[in-house]
């Protein structure tokens, strides 16, 4: 792990520790980072224990979480393609903002944003494949709409104040990526070791701002993941076709999608 203040460990927190990614990155980086938990409920018993509460939507309550952070992995917010946009307002944009105002305030090094595919998702509802980084976002939801602004509030804050952002694109991390049928879950499904190991590369690689795919290594995926694995260095080591029953039938330029997509994800 390349450390810039020595021997002590990076000092990262992680918002939405509760969540599904969250619970599952502050248990596996804890080896190697300082690790400060948020979030509402705790999930274990060390977040019984050291689980740090704030509304995100309150700035000064998220700049007390900031004291001698080096990266924050910003997982908080609504989580559902379905989300109102009440359900979003606060939590997914004035929350975000709120991260990173106080980041920027408090001498943040990194903020690694969890972005989402449903910031690109109506090319998925249109099956317009494949989705390279560089193309223009295309929400399918509100919740879509939120990680877009994240990423867009992002650019801004590394343009204006040399805050470093990387933004993860995840797609749909399970530890059981047979419990859905839809060939897209399938095709953008992240297991949790993948998972661990690209927020690893978000935190420690040597480039300051970026949007990155962050799938497993499926072969019927729809999304570019070369630059998440030059400029991050990410080399994810499973595939749902691993778990498939009989193997993957993969169907040329993809299976289709329901008009209803994202609905149901």
């Amino acid at each position: 792990m390349d450390d810039s203040t020595g021997d002590a460990p990076r000092r990262i927190l992680i918002t939405g520790a509760t969540g599904g990614i969250g619970l599952v990155l502050s248990e596996r980086l804890q080896g190697d980072y300082d690790v400060v938990m948020h979030g509402r409920t705790p999930r274990s018993p060390r977040q019984e224990r050291e689980l740090r509460e704030a509304d995100l939507t309150n700035f000064e309550a998220v700049l007390e979480l900031m004291d001698g952070i080096d990266t924050v992995v910003h997982l908080a917010g609504s989580a559902s393609p379905e989300s109102t946009w009440d359900d979003v307002l606060g939590a997914n944009i004035v929350g975000t903002r709120n991260v990173l105002e106080a980041a920027v305030d408090a001498g943040v090094r990194r903020v690694v944003f969890a972005s989402s595919n449903h910031a690109m998702g109506m090319y998925d509802r249109l099956e317009q494949w494949p989705v390279y980084p560089h193309h223009l976002p295309r929400p399918d939801s509100l919740y879509g709409v939120s990680k877009a602004l994240g990423e867009t509030l992002g650019r801004f804050y590394f343009d204006q104040h040399g805050l470093s952002f990387i933004a993860l694109r995840i797609g749909w991390m399970t530890d059981d990526p047979a419990s859905a049928d839809l060939d897209i879950l399938h095709a953008m499904w992240l297991s949790e070791d993948d998972a661990v190991q690209v927020f690893r590369c978000a935190i420690e690689a040597p480039v300051d701002f970026g949007p990155y795919y962050a799938i497993s290594d499926n072969p019927n995926r729809r999304w570019d993941l070369t630059n998440t694995m030059l400029d991050l260095g990410y080399r994810p080591k499973d595939s749902w076709a691993d778990a498939a029953p009989g193997g993957e039938d993969v169907v040329p330029e993809g299976e289709s999608v329901p008009d209803s997509w994202p609905e149901g994800s």
